[in-house]
């Protein structure tokens, strides 16, 4: 229940790999690119988030003694690179995307750029800690944009898979925009608010609805959210609910914020009615919110059927992603260090097009249109290459390459998506909080056109590479193909 340490979350095939680097001696620099290939969900896009916790996770990687005892257990590894572990620290740089923001497949989320027995131990949790909550803030964001501006509570807990996927979950879904969570630990680690009502053991237990009510109600008059479907919710639980409010008012309460909660039957059917109901007793802005197995899908149809809820719960499917249970990050190899310490690009080939990886070290240029400041593309490129909004601006699809687009000079700007995490095992960035994560994703969200924000079949951003970046992966595929037909030749 205290502080762990992670070092060892890790597959065995990274130490092993680890041990054989070190004993071939075989420990240059190396870039390995952390990204995704495909949008969860169905969606049009994803949102970054995890990245405090890989800071975390890097600035306290050490082998404690018994890490050390329990691998040497496995007759796996030599006492020569065992005691070299007992010294390891991270000792190179990671630029990542900043958390909240709005990303797309096969950008590099995380550039780790490191001796390769350091740079291949953080893998897996570095793919553990972004492919969960990159998956469950998506998730939620497309939850959030179904509710149409209501507010949206996360309280999945009790169906996380676990505390962590529960804890970090809870997380992912306020910076994907939700305006609370039902987990306390959460909202005491992320200092982010806590929200809740009541159970219909709650009611059950005492001898009747309105005593339930009414009791309820005297111990929290200043958030009154009364569960109203335990019994009967239109012949008991909205006319108990009704006399406790007006009783509350007659008394001379404020009525700061109340309302009722429908967990069961015709959600949009008993809304209705409830609505009704409500007003004709003076209640006009009491909140009516629901929960239910909801998801984006459950609530874009209340919205087409004009359900009055103005406020969902959201648990099981969203902080399991239940419809897209896993976010399909990879990580892979870029690059490695010559002896001369110059970067020599490296490439991953696939029968699979979209398995074929993009070489050499790698930075992203978001391109938004000037006028509306909306998001028009995006541009992976090699680092150092340089790029003038005043001046036009030649994209193409880097697959379907007869499909180009020029962008006038001054019609355009350009921001740089990845910034610099840690710089020679030093952590040089300051993670804002929960909070504040999530208004800038809420604001970048903005970004995307309405038609990338939908919910079915949306528009495709573009991901273009940059003309040296497309001619660098050419020429390593010539290159493969002119020495597999030079082995062929000489078989």
């Amino acid at each position: 229940m205290g502080t762990r340490n992670l070092t060892l979350l890790t597959d065995l095939y990274e130490l092993t790999m680890m041990q054989g680097y070190y004993k071939a001696g075989n420990n240059r620099n190396v870039i390995f690119d952390a990204f995704y290939r495909t949008n969860p969900c169905g969606n049009g896009y994803a949102i970054a988030a995890g990245l405090d916790q890989v800071i975390d996770y890097i600035k306290n990687l050490h082998f404690s003694d018994e890490d050390i005892d329990y691998l040497d257990s496995l007759h796996l590894f030599d006492r020569e690179f065992l005691e070299y572990l007992r010294n390891f620290h991270f000792s190179g740089d990671i630029y990542a995307i900043p958390e909240g923001t709005v990303i797309f497949p096969r950008e590099p989320l995380v550039k780790v750029v490191a001796p390769a027995i350091e740079a291949q131990l953080v893998e897996t949790a570095i793919l553990n800690i972004i492919n969960h909550q990159s998956l469950i803030a998506t998730k939620t964001a497309r939850v959030v944009h179904a509710a149409q501006g209501d507010g949206v509570m996360e309280f999945g807990l009790r169906r996380a898979q676990g505390p962590d996927a529960g804890i970090y979950g809870a997380r992912a879904a306020m910076i994907g925009g939700c305006i609370g969570t039902s987990n306390v630990l959460a909202g005491q680690m992320f200092d982010v608010p806590v929200k809740g009502t009541h159970a219909h053991s709650w009611i059950m237990s005492f001898p009747d609805e309105y005593t339930a009510f009414k009791t309820y109600a005297n111990l929290y008059p200043d958030a009154c959210i009364l569960l109203v479907d335990t019994y009967d919710t239109l012949k008991s639980g909205v006319p108990n609910a009704i006399r406790v409010f007006t009783e509350m008012r007659e008394a001379g309460i404020p009525l700061n914020f109340y309302g009722i909660r429908l967990d069961s039957g015709d959600l949009a059917y008993l809304s209705k009615k409830a609505r009704r109901m409500l007003d004709a007793a003076g209640f006009t802005d009491c909140v009516i919110s629901a929960s239910s197995d909801l998801d984006e899908n459950l609530i874009s149809s209340l919205k087409l059927q004009k359900a009055a809820i103005t406020s969902w719960g959201v648990g099981t499917n969203l902080i399991t992603s239940k419809d897209c249970p896993s976010f399909g990050g990879v990580y892979k190899l870029a690059a490695i260090e010559d002896d001369n310490g110059e970067m020599i690009p490296k490439i991953k080939l696939s029968e699979n097009t979209e398995k074929v990886t993009n070489p050499g070290d790698k930075t992203i240029f978001r391109i938004y249109e000037k006028e509306s400041g909306k998001l028009k593309a995006d541009l992976i490129c090699l680092v150092g290459e340089t790029f003038n909004p005043e001046k036009k601006l030649k994209l193409f699809d880097p697959i379907e390459t007869w499909k180009k687009t020029t962008l006038p000079g001054g019609t355009y700007t350009m921001k740089e998506l990845l910034v610099p995490i840690f710089k020679d095992g030093k952590c040089v960035y300051d993670s804002p909080s929960v909070m504040d994560i999530r208004a800038y994703s809420m604001r970048d969200l903005d970004t995307l056109w309405d038609e990338c924000r939908r919910l079915v079949n949306p528009h495709k951003v573009y991901v273009d590479l940059s003309r040296k970046l497309y001619d660098l992966k050419c020429e390593l595929l010539d290159r493969f193909e002119e020495e597999s037909d030079s082995e062929e030749i000489q078989k």
